[in-house]
């Protein structure tokens, strides 16, 4: 069994044409060490005719939504890190994976996790300091690389449907002496209006409750990061303009 440096889960659904575009951004990487797996819940709209012609390794059949086909995904996996690229999100260059690579050497080691900032709605979100996880995800789970060792004995919570990739990554970094890895360069381009946008309300409880049980602040701690987090939504659907200022001053002093 080869062995690969990464590998890329897509999940899809009746989504040809974010299949198309998530597949001509990993195909045109200039790194070419990886393997890309398809976890399609069973489409009708062409995608399994469309993945026939393609380098990768598809499962195609019904899932218990899109948590349980991220499972099915990194269980099959054999790369050293594991990128969840979902259809419609894309690669930011295509330099990623031979830069990530780059920075591992770098830095002589294999850290845990590796992350960097990512494009939502043409605009750039740098990722906030990984350290502040009970603020949230700190950045895009499509610009985080998973060192596949870690995720053995961790699947995503499919109790969750919302924060369920939250809290895979907050029980990685809650474990002792993780070695962390931020790479100040755009991984992804985020294809907005996904789940966890249409349904924000949830998000936020399931993260509050996330909270409560990995024990990651205290209950009062707790309760004004949910207030906080339903402010700055209440921003972004009706002042989108300050919202991405306040976002960009708060992005200048990251890690301050």
């Amino acid at each position: 069994m080869k062995k690969m440096k990464f590998t890329i889960i897509t999940v899809t659904y009746n989504n040809l044409y974010g299949l198309q575009k998530t597949q001509k951004s990993i195909q045109n990487q200039s790194f070419r060490d990886f393997e890309w797996i398809v976890v399609d819940g069973n489409s009708t709209d062409g995608s399994k005719s469309f993945l026939k012609h393609q380098n990768a390794t598809v499962i195609s059949e019904p899932d218990d939504g899109i948590y349980d086909a991220m499972n099915k995904g990194k269980n099959k996996a054999k790369g050293d890190y594991l990128l969840f690229l979902n259809a419609g999100d894309s690669l930011a260059s295509p330099y990623i994976l031979e830069t990530v690579e780059q920075e591992i050497k770098a830095v002589q080691q294999s850290p845990t996790l590796i992350y960097g900032d990512s494009y939502e709605d043409q605009q750039l979100k740098t990722a906030k300091d990984h350290k502040r996880i009970e603020q949230g995800l700190f950045t895009h789970h499509q610009a985080i690389f998973y060192a596949r060792e870690e995720t053995l004995n961790l699947n995503y919570d499919t109790n969750y449907k919302i924060a369920a990739d939250y809290k895979f990554t907050a029980s990685i970094l809650l474990k002792k002496n993780q070695d962390v890895l931020y790479i100040p360069l755009p991984i992804c381009i985020f294809e907005s209006g996904g789940i966890s946008q249409k349904n924000a309300y949830l998000g936020r409880k399931e993260q509050y409750k996330i909270r409560q049980e990995l024990n990651i602040c205290s209950v009062p701690i707790n309760i004004l990061i949910y207030a906080a987090q339903t402010l700055i939504w209440q921003l972004h659907l009706y002042l989108p303009n300050l919202y991405w200022h306040l976002k960009s001053s708060c992005n200048n002093h990251r890690g301050s």
